[in-house]
């Protein structure tokens, strides 16, 4: 006995059809592990575009508000994390020629930089005055740093090859530590005491330093086997970072300069290095140190020293020079060579970063109290609407409604080929296509298509000629397309229009055999010459 229309049992809940045959993306956030998605959760911010130089150095101030201090042309801007960064708090613009190498001291109020003149000078933050001008290099200055928390003292170095140890107060160099062969170009002072540094210089070596030695040499020595770009002591300062040519490198301070890690990520020379830190409360990589490196191939790259591996990888689309992470983990900018900051910033969590502020005499400021909504307030109606859930809460989630397409709602109802004549009018691929796949799965597409009229079997060639070459969709419609030709043969050629919408499928297919067979020729061209540079 023939069966009712209604009679056939039906699902309780009823989903859209959608497509299988999508391009899956290489990006998909699903892959991605959790110290990724901490990297990609630097959302970009906007930043001066008309800073026409290099941005020679970038460095921020240990103490709040972190200022963030960045060196271009013979300026010295000054930026606040906490506004934007769009347009500079101040800039310093008392240097004959490009300044160079910017450093906060420990407690934020000076800033101390050096410039291609040989002339290093001290800053005071808020009036921006020189207070200090030291005069010893004879050439250019690319490294002043102030120790960790000395405030007292400094040491820069330069092209003169010669590293000095400056008394800032007296605008005297108490030292002149004499070693290196060619250019000083960068340094860092140890984290666990300041009376050791470390520099590297374009004769390939890393010196460090420590002042109470007599007699002005080094204390330790190592060759990075490169020009040295950039060097930075790790938190635990028993371990050095070195970058040069294309490698980074990590060495053992402790043991003597042995070499325990080189990295040979970047295709290009490796201009600077910055230690940052993931700022997350959980997870197994929470509060762990990692490498920034930064390269003249615009790649960023996050080296794991702990792990020895690279975690994470972006692309910038000019050379990049300078790399700065600030000590409060809500900021990274990174300096390139035509005078564009990218910045990332970090939303920070309400507790996370945030002090309380006490004034002498009068005890924490708490909070105003929050008014007290009432019946009488429309608000209180709505409260709690937009309360986002809290960690540990379970959720109940109120089920969407569904909303079905004119193809869905003839699918449901078991109306094969007014559902295909649906999609088709409907001019969708990827709706037409997902049709076409579920007929499939039914077993009821090629009924469907030996019951089409002519203008509805017009329609089915139409598409098939404009979406079968498309790769997504060929693996189907070429198959269907060559069911479709026999089957209908005869009411093809009784059809002028048909013939028509055939001579265009043959058309569009001859084409793309053409272009297969012309890359297939390119592909054998350029394989050899992969492999030759392969080689070397």
């Amino acid at each position: 006995m023939a069966m009712a229309e209604d009679d056939y049992p039906r699902t309780s809940q009823t989903f859209p059809v959608k497509p299988n045959l999508k391009p899956t993306s290489q990006t998909s956030t699903k892959n991605l592990t959790p110290e990724s998605k901490y990297w990609k959760s630097f959302k970009p911010q906007p930043t001066p575009q008309n800073l026409i130089s290099s941005i020679t150095s970038l460095s921020f101030s240990p103490a709040l508000p972190h200022l963030l201090a960045a060196t271009h042309s013979t300026s010295l801007s000054l930026f606040s994390p906490l506004q934007t960064l769009e347009q500079p708090k101040s800039t310093i613009s008392s240097f004959s020629d490009t300044a160079t190498s910017a450093s906060f001291r420990s407690d934020g109020r000076l800033v101390a930089a050096g410039s291609h003149s040989g002339l290093v000078q001290v800053f005071d933050v808020k009036t921006r005055t020189p207070l200090r001008r030291l005069r010893a290099h004879s050439r250019p200055v690319h490294l002043v740093r102030y120790p960790r928390s000395d405030k007292l003292h400094l040491f820069s170095g330069g092209d003169d090859a010669v590293v000095r140890y400056w008394d800032v107060a007296s605008e005297t160099h108490i030292n002149d530590l004499l070693g290196h062969k060619d250019y000083v170009r960068c340094g860092d002072g140890s984290p666990v005491n300041d009376d050791m540094f470390v520099t590297g210089s374009y004769d390939h070596t890393v010196r460090l330093w420590d002042v109470r030695v007599s007699g002005g040499s080094s204390v330790m020595e190592v060759n990075h086997g490169k020009p040295v770009e950039s060097v930075i002591f790790l938190p635990s300062g028993g371990l050095v970072a070195t970058a040069g040519g294309n490698e980074v490198k990590i060495w053992d301070v402790i043991g003597g300069g042995k070499l325990l890690y080189s990295m040979e990520g970047h295709n290009k020379t490796v201009t600077s290095i910055c230690v940052g830190k993931i700022g997350k409360e959980t997870g197994e990589e929470a509060q762990q140190y990692r490498i920034l490196s930064v390269s003249l191939d615009g790649y960023m790259k996050v080296l794991d020293y702990a792990k020895f591996k690279i975690t994470y990888s972006m692309r910038f689309p000019s050379p990049l020079l300078s790399v700065a992470f600030s000590p409060d983990c809500s900021t990274r900018v990174i300096g390139t060579s035509n005078g564009i900051i990218y910045a990332g910033k970090r939303k920070m969590k309400e507790n996370e970063g945030s002090e309380m502020v006490i004034f002498a005499g009068l005890g924490p400021i708490s909070e105003p109290p929050k008014r007290v909504l009432r019946p009488s307030n429309f608000r209180y109606f709505r409260r709690g609407q937009n309360e986002k859930p809290s960690e540990g809460d379970y959720l109940v989630k109120r089920p969407k409604k569904v909303k079905l397409a004119e193809h869905d709602k003839l699918l449901k109802k078991f109306r094969h080929k007014e559902a295909l004549v649906a999609a088709l009018n409907g001019k969708n691929p990827a709706n037409v296509v997902a049709v076409m796949e579920e007929l499939v799965a039914r077993r009821k597409l090629m009924r469907c298509v030996s019951n089409l009229e002519t203008e509805e079997l017009g329609l089915l060639l139409w598409f098939l000629q404009k979406y079968s070459t498309m790769p997504r969709y060929a693996g189907l419609l070429m198959k269907l397309a060559k069911k479709v030709v026999e089957m209908r043969a005869e009411d093809v050629q009784t059809d002028d229009v048909l013939k028509g919408h055939l001579r265009n499928l043959k058309r569009s297919v001859e084409e793309e055999i053409r272009i297969q067979q012309s890359l297939q020729e390119i592909q054998g061209i350029i394989s050899p010459l992969l492999r030759i540079a392969g080689r070397r």
